[in-house]
């Protein structure tokens, strides 16, 4: 069973950054997808960024230029880094693990989500 955890949250001022860690256990497939969504408050859910196996990384427009989505499979860690932080950044963080379709990712797993507060 795959189990992921968040850390790395916090507080930052608007132009600072940030790095979150998700570290991943019980991936055993090759066709994965893994992500990073963030939930503001009275919000949906919404895609920040995704990398998958053998496949270009995509982000959301609100986000591309300032975070950078990566993995590191020998610590077992998936990676956002943030930079350029924005008041509108403010969300619970969460990481997502699935595997690949041809139409796009099926998401299975999620974690708990760490909180990352920007202000100006």
């Amino acid at each position: 069973e795959v189990q992921l955890v968040e850390s790395g949250g916090g507080s930052v001022q608007a132009g600072g950054s940030l790095r979150l860690s998700c570290a991943v256990s019980g991936l055993t497939y090759s066709n994965y997808c893994m992500g990073w969504f963030r939930r503001s408050a009275g919000k949906e859910r919404e895609y920040v960024a995704i990398i998958e196996w053998a496949a270009p990384t995509r982000y959301a427009d609100s986000v591309k230029g300032r975070f950078t989505i990566s993995q590191d499979n020998a610590k077992n860690t998936l990676y956002l880094e943030m930079n350029s932080l924005k008041v509108e950044d403010t969300a619970i963080y969460t990481c997502a693990a699935g595997w690949g379709l041809s139409a796009g990712c099926h998401w299975d797993t999620w974690g708990q989500g760490t909180q990352v507060t920007v202000s100006s």
